[in-house]
């Protein structure tokens, strides 16, 4: 496996959510209030949760630690997302990003089985 084009794909693949989630935890009251519109329960705290849960898993995936962990967090975040709040096909914005959502989450299962390479946290730890 060419280490350097895992780290690249890591590079991509985490900058999306440690943006959105430092948004999320930056603008708690926006992203509750956009929460709400999907009648979601408690969307203040979940606010707060989702914009940790993006911030963590995306600079744990670019440090490449814990990396399978947070893959496959991250994945389930994806196609939750992707159910949730992307459902209304019709809509083809929507669609769009049910489709990126899932692309996303099936390059996290990748990663997510085939660990994070050498150029990673998760390397040296093991030596």
């Amino acid at each position: 496996m060419n280490n350097a084009i895992v780290l690249t794909g890591r590079v991509l693949l985490s900058l999306i959510f440690i943006l959105s989630g430092s948004e999320k935890l930056t603008d708690i009251s926006g992203t509750a209030a956009y929460f709400g519109m999907y009648n979601l329960p408690a969307p203040g705290a979940l606010a707060g949760v989702s914009g940790l849960v993006e911030l963590v898993g995306g600079l744990a995936v670019l440090a490449g630690f814990q990396t399978r962990i947070a893959a496959f967090a991250l994945a389930a975040f994806c196609v939750l997302t992707a159910l949730i709040a992307h459902r209304d096909w019709a809509d083809v914005n929507q669609l769009i990003h049910f489709q990126k959502n899932l692309a996303m989450a099936g390059g996290f299962l990748l990663l997510g089985v085939g660990g994070a390479g050498a150029l990673s946290v998760d390397s040296r730890r093991s030596g």
